[in-house]
């Protein structure tokens, strides 16, 4: 049987969070799964485990293993109810189903947040571990190549990537904006809270390396927990309550329920950046008639991220025709695979054949006119390719087109 690409996938549009929490792969024990469903399924000669926040899928190139196996294969080894779980997934045994599932993955519109730029690094970082484990498989490989054309295109040809949408990366972008580049990263930058948005500031803080950070929360254990996670350290939410900020530099504040928390900055010398993410506000508006003082808001953010929103709902079409002409030519590649297995069993044959009619006939043989010949030959064996031609057969075709 025929290669095939199929693909499994739970996700953020068919299970909650702490669904899609049981059956997340961790980075630790991908390489020992991969080896596990290399052993399990021999026929599968390419695998692909992309995992994130938000999704758990798994692609394979096989000739008898089905995508419904490979799921029930998760769910047990993930150690859960196949009863109450085999519906959270999406799956297909199509070829072209799976290139169109893995494009739209890849190209963020599949994604929470639509147009998500972190989805490509994401998915780079999982084709590296199929060339490590030697599992790309010809047709993976290809969808792979695809995958990076049209994300190529995507962000030469469009403006869906443009800006970002998330309130808490545009945040930390504005503190590169505001403070020079030599002395950024030294700046000394407080979290007020511990809910969502702060989780995404730390998320994001990857992209920009902010070493001299503070986290402070009415709940001291939440603010613990996510210092200790992200290897920052604990401001005492007292000094919050007395607005005792002297030493820093930029407070970002999206603490819930807390009104007004800040009133007042003592220092009126030392430039400061607030940026309040909260509603309501947790910052106090007048604080942006003191000259050290740069304040931003949800409404101020929103601005810039709605306008980011716009251009990338009005890009949707045109990554929808990118998508669908890489497809196509995916789609054009793989029906001509079987033409493409039949020249190439073909061609050695003919080659000797070839190199046999030069000796028989006395003509010189020389590289070049052999490879001219097998060529001219070939392209007549292309209307021979429903089934395989006997020895004779090709001793014709040689014998007459030399």
């Amino acid at each position: 049987m025929s290669k095939t690409l199929r693909f499994i996938s739970i996700s953020h549009k068919t299970a909650s969070v702490s669904k899609r929490e049981e059956y997340h792969i961790s980075d630790s024990e991908k390489n020992s799964l991969a080896e596990l469903i290399q052993k399990t399924y021999p026929d599968i000669v390419g695998l692909f485990l992309l995992t994130t926040c938000n999704r758990t899928e798994i692609y394979i190139e096989s000739s008898d293993t089905s995508a419904i196996e490979l799921r029930d294969f998760l769910v047990k080894y993930k150690e859960r109810n196949l009863t109450s779980d085999k519906n959270l997934f999406d799956l297909s045994n199509s070829t072209e189903d799976t290139v169109s599932h893995l494009l739209e993955v890849s190209s963020g519109l599949a994604s929470s947040v639509l147009g998500d730029a972190e989805i490509i690094h994401q998915i780079r970082k999982a084709h590296q571990l199929s060339i490590t484990n030697q599992l790309q498989g010809s047709l993976l490989e290809r969808a792979m190549q695809t995958v990076f054309k049209s994300h190529k295109r995507i962000s030469n040809e469009t403006e869906f990537r443009d800006g970002t949408t998330s309130v808490a990366y545009k945040s930390l972008k504005m503190v590169s904006g505001t403070f020079s580049k030599d002395h950024q990263q030294a700046k000394k930058i407080l979290f007020i809270g511990a809910g969502d948005i702060v989780k995404q500031l730390f998320k994001y803080n990857s992209k920009f390396a902010y070493s001299d950070i503070y986290i402070s929360n009415r709940t001291e254990e939440k603010a613990i927990i996510l210092a200790k996670r992200h290897y920052c350290k604990v401001y005492p939410w007292q000094k919050v309550l007395e607005n005792d900020f002297n030493d820093f530099d930029v407070i970002i504040s999206a603490a819930s329920n807390c009104h007004r928390l800040i009133n007042n900055i003592v220092n009126e010398h030392k430039k400061l950046l607030l940026i309040d993410l909260a509603l309501p506000s947790n910052i106090n508006k007048e604080l942006i008639h003191r000259n050290n003082v740069t304040l931003y808001d949800l409404d101020t953010i929103s601005v810039g991220l709605e306008n980011t929103r716009e251009r990338r709902n009005a890009s949707i079409s045109k990554v929808d025709q990118i998508i669908a002409e890489e497809l196509l030519a995916f789609s054009q590649w793989y029906q001509e695979a079987p033409l493409r297995i039949f020249l190439a069993k073909h061609k050695i044959i003919v080659n000797e054949k070839v190199k046999a009619y030069y000796k028989a006939n006395g003509i010189k043989e020389d590289s070049q006119g052999i490879t001219q010949s097998t060529n001219r030959v070939m392209r007549k064996l292309i209307k021979h390719s429903g089934a395989p031609l006997k020895g004779d057969e090709i001793d014709a075709l040689v014998a007459e087109h030399i």
